[in-house]
């Protein structure tokens, strides 16, 4: 057995199965994507990788199956699947999963084909294990998959104080041994014990302050908007595929896009952090319909309509429209006076959360600073959003 060193956790004990699929290829493309992406050109210390998240799932997932009475093959699954659950996230993480999802038709979750060959599929065969039933549980199917990818799953209890820790800021602190301890099956459903409904509660308000502070941060928002469009660019417009696509680390992906002329000058902006600017961002109830729920096509629509009534270059329009809030966590299952029942229906803490969501929700149009009040008109115009019902970049009436 080694110990591996971490930053969050102290040291994690690898044995096994997990000790060799650290050895893999696709495990050590890992340690070259970024965990927050785009985040790190807000928080300059958040450069930390998916590897490292990844030692932390499994982590946690090994001390989740000690608590649960989870031993033997069954454990050694569901570890194997705590620290490959990222291994199907391409370049940029997040940033760039609807770019694959569009054209591969592959979420990063769904990891059949993946483990189904290669090494990765020789060293879980080499343990005894069954690669399709890693790659349920990677997606979150069966009882055991609720650890792995659910409303209580271990991901999700490493990335916020991982990324808290890595940020600097003070908002992803959440109780990690009592959630743990807290944790029972009960007819099969991952739940949490009686007394902990303020532990379920922690977790909302840590994702809910990071959501605000570092993941929906204007500037990521506004770069990583940059990074989509330049890597639809980049596929529609050179010989690079959507499968070399998929499997580049971030170096090899803004080496791809430095290269090209098609992309070399976005590719140069996001390299020396000069980003478009806000021209309008417009808060959920001044918004329409039909832009909120309009589908990736209609989006791209609209941004090709701006540019060409602004007068600007069509790739210089980037509308950014968050879906609609969502707080999937709420629906948690918590023991309440003996019964089973969901986080939102006994919580008004969650439904106060839900609440500040909608209120925090904000639509984004952005363009280079030379086009700002150019583009502004003609996008509220376009979007049919009332001109009080936004600000130009800079203003310090709005979040930072």
């Amino acid at each position: 057995m080694h110990a591996i060193k971490d930053s969050v956790h102290d040291y994690i004990e690898v044995s096994g199965v997990v000790a060799d699929l650290l050895d893999t290829p696709a495990m050590q493309r890992l340690r070259h994507v970024k965990q927050l992406s785009s985040v790190r050109l807000v928080y300059p210390s958040a450069n930390h990788t998916r590897f490292e998240h990844s030692l932390g799932v499994y982590h946690l997932a090994r001390r989740a199956c000690r608590h649960l009475d989870i031993d033997g093959s069954r454990a050694e699954a569901v570890q194997a699947a705590a620290l490959l659950h990222d291994v199907g996230h391409g370049p940029y993480g997040h940033q760039t999963e609807g770019i694959i999802l569009r054209r591969l038709g592959r979420h990063h979750d769904e990891v059949h084909d993946l483990l189904g060959q290669g090494d990765l599929a020789r060293v879980l065969e080499s343990h005894g294990l069954d690669t399709g039933a890693i790659a349920d549980l990677i997606d979150g199917q069966g009882k055991y998959g609720q650890l792995v990818s659910g409303e209580l799953d271990v991901d999700r209890m490493d990335y916020l104080v991982r990324d808290a820790h890595h940020s600097g800021v003070p908002y992803g602190t959440i109780d990690q041994g009592r959630l743990l301890r807290a944790l029972t099956f009960i007819d099969d459903d991952l739940a949490l014990s009686e007394g902990n409904l303020a532990t379920a509660e922690s977790m909302l308000v840590a994702r809910a302050l990071m959501n605000a502070t570092v993941y929906r941060h204007h500037v990521s928002r506004i770069a990583g908007s940059m990074l989509e469009r330049v890597c639809e660019r980049l596929l529609d417009e050179t010989p690079v595929s959507v499968e070399e696509f998929a499997r580049m680390s971030d170096d090899e992906l803004l080496a791809a896009l430095r290269r090209h002329d098609e992309t070399s000058d976005v590719a140069a902006r996001l390299a020396t952090r000069d980003l478009y600017k806000r021209t309008v961002w417009a808060e959920l109830d001044d918004v329409p319909d039909r832009v909120v729920d309009a589908d990736h096509e209609t989006r791209r629509e609209l941004e090709a309509e701006i540019a060409e009534d602004a007068g600007v270059p069509a790739e210089t329009v980037l509308l950014d429209v968050p879906g609609r809030p969502s707080m999937p966590e709420s629906s948690t299952r918590v023991v309440v006076n003996g019964e089973v029942r969901r986080l939102h229906e006994e919580s008004p803490l969650v439904q106060g959360l839900q609440a500040a969501q909608s209120v925090q929700w904000r639509l984004g149009v952005y363009t280079p600073e030379e086009s700002v009040e150019t583009v502004r008109d003609v996008a509220l115009d376009v979007l049919d959003v009332p001109a009080d019902g936004t600000r130009p970049s800079g203003s310090r009436s709005w979040p930072a």
